[in-house]
């Protein structure tokens, strides 16, 4: 009995220390496993951080660039608006410097837009005078073949050529019946036109002529002008201080004097109805 209980004493050392360690080892053990648990846990948010990290760094390198593009537009939006400061300043300085001389500007500019309408007005009531002066020769001279006589308006200035086969003989600067009769017509229009100055051109064509005091066309080209104006003053009563007489001879041809056509059409005598250049001035004078 003694002896079962002295073994019983000797073994219960090894009993409680093996219910110990067994305790122990268990709480270890689940110490462990929590430990593992808060490690993977650990590993996770770990790998979380990390993919945070990169789409932070990838925001950011973003927001870097839209940052420096705002920067860039600041800056340009800066320089802009120095610019236009810098534009406003100078606008005020002549505003103020200069504003009055800008004034006259203007109505100078008015003025001188309003004196160019006057200058159209009267050029197209010049025009609408010399086409009515275009009209009544025509109506007063009749039907007559526009070979002979031709009416026109050019540049502004009306001309009346009259071919030499009508008013002269060949060789000569005397007038036939029939051309006073054409001129008589002709001057009852121009009559009517009493602020208004004519000239008339003799031409011929380039065919030498000499006879008797006429020593060449030159010659022969004033003497059917002075005939023409004669018969205009003398018969039909045009005021002679209005009319000039002027020779061209062979210079100022119409046509090719190659041909028997061509100088038939420069054997003319021209009336030139002069632009009223005295009254034009004076509109010029206004300003």
């Amino acid at each position: 009995m003694k002896l079962k209980y002295f073994l019983l004493l000797a073994l219960a050392p090894t009993f409680l220390f093996s219910c110990v360690s067994s305790k122990k080892f268990k709480a270890a053990q689940a110490q462990l496993d929590s430990l593992n648990q808060a490690h993977g846990k650990l590993q996770g948010d770990f790998k979380i951080c990390e993919d945070d990290k990169a789409e932070n760094a990838r925001k950011n390198a973003a927001y870097a660039k839209e940052i420096e593009e705002l920067n860039k537009q600041i800056a340009f939006l800066r320089e802009n608006n120095t610019t236009a400061l810098k534009q406003l300043e100078d606008l005020s300085v002549i505003s103020s410097a200069q504003a009055e001389s800008i004034k006259k500007s203007l109505e100078n500019i008015g003025a001188k837009d309003a004196y160019i309408q006057d200058l159209q007005a009267s050029l197209a009531r010049k025009d609408s005078l010399n086409m009515a002066l275009v009209m009544n020769l025509k109506g007063a001279i009749g039907n007559l073949d526009d070979q002979d006589i031709n009416i026109k308006v050019d540049k502004g200035v009306v001309f009346i050529d009259i071919s030499d086969k009508l008013l002269f003989r060949s060789g000569s600067y005397e007038i036939n019946e029939r051309a006073k009769e054409v001129l008589g017509k002709v001057a009852q229009v121009l009559k009517n036109q009493s602020d208004v100055e004519f000239m008339v051109e003799g031409h011929t064509d380039n065919v030498r002529y000499s006879k008797g005091v006429l020593l060449d066309n030159w010659d022969l080209s004033v003497k059917r002008s002075t005939a023409v104006v004669r018969i205009l003053q003398r018969q039909y009563g045009l005021e002679p201080s209005k009319v000039i007489a002027a020779g061209r001879g062979e210079y100022v041809p119409l046509a090719d004097n190659n041909t028997a056509a061509g100088r038939a059409t420069n054997r003319r005598t021209r009336i030139v109805i002069l632009p009223q250049l005295d009254q034009f001035f004076k509109l010029l004078e206004r300003k």
